[in-house]
């Protein structure tokens, strides 16, 4: 591979017909840029420049190199002016994967109005269960959903919004059976879980810190947050959910909030990004917007 820093004294020595006078432009010793063009013509195999005589004078191959070195020389212009661009408004393409459920109930108003905000940026979004590769598949951002530390410590780690999970029951469901008043009073209720989220128990945590295990045989459990709050809606029993999913159907009435002091999951949002360094600008700004906009789209308001 060529060193472009040579190219590019090779051109300076060109354009000012000879290596004093390219020295004495660049601030550097003649014999810095002569050795440097020694060093391209090493690496071409061929002599650009003739110095058999004391007037300068390009050979035939000089003279064709010099045409390439220019146009060699504009494109990495072209391509630093690109780059700087990006740092004053952020450009190009983020590839962003996450989970079905963020996607729909988190991020579905919040990306169309981040690319409403910024014009030259394009997000291909894949929502998707299973366990991706990020740096493999080329990924720019993740977004996860968690309950404790994530367990990739390659990966940087941007928190974006808590999302605790509270157990919730549809209204007709609860006045044909009753309202729990403690976390023992469940054992009598029909249960919605996820699957694969946890064992067959919630360990609700209370206001005083203190977890009260609930077992549970669920009539119901699904992956997918949809479903979980629709057969709650459906008065087929008690689901813990994400209480920012449920706001419509509480607002409502078709669902009720139970054991409010209890937390079933103390959940978060976090960003996962490839690098530490060399970050888009683009995607950069895209997790500071998710870092203020996810905790307002998440939290509930209860009045």
């Amino acid at each position: 591979m060529l060193d472009l820093k040579d190219v590019y004294y090779f051109v300076q020595v060109v354009d000012r017909c000879g290596f004093t006078a390219a020295g004495e432009a660049l601030r550097i010793p003649k014999s810095t840029v002569s050795h440097r063009v020694k060093e391209l013509e090493a690496s071409l195999g061929v002599r650009l420049i003739s110095r058999t005589s004391r007037q300068f004078a390009m050979t035939e191959v000089g003279q064709e190199f010099y045409q390439y070195a220019m146009a060699l020389l504009r494109s990495s212009e072209l391509a630093e002016e690109a780059m700087r661009q990006r740092l004053v408004e952020p450009s190009g393409v983020i590839r962003v994967t996450t989970t079905a459920d963020i996607a729909q109930f988190a991020l579905r108003h919040t990306l169309p109005t981040f690319l409403t905000d910024h014009p030259k940026v394009r997000i291909d979004e894949t929502a998707t269960e299973r366990i991706v590769d990020i740096v493999g598949e080329r990924f720019d951002l993740a977004i996860r959903s968690h309950v404790g530390q994530l367990q990739d410590s390659n990966l940087v780690q941007h928190p974006l919004a808590r999302t605790p999970w509270y157990l919730f029951a549809g209204a007709d469901y609860l006045e044909r059976t009753s309202v729990p008043t403690q976390p023992e009073d469940l054992a009598s209720h029909a249960i919605i879980a996820m699957v694969g989220k946890c064992a067959p128990h919630w360990p609700l945590q209370g206001p005083d810190k203190r977890v009260v295990t609930v077992p549970f045989e669920p009539r119901f459990q699904s992956n997918s947050l949809m479903s979980l709050k629709e057969a709650a809606c459906a008065n087929v029993g008690v689901a813990a959910l994400p209480e920012y999913v449920c706001q419509a159907e509480l607002q409502a009435g078709t669902l009720r909030q139970i054991l409010p002091e209890w937390i079933a999951a103390d959940a978060r949002i976090t960003a996962l990004i490839p690098y530490r360094t060399g970050l888009l600008p683009a995607v950069r700004t895209l997790v500071d917007y998710l870092a203020v906009v996810l905790p307002k789209v998440t939290a509930f308001d209860r009045n």
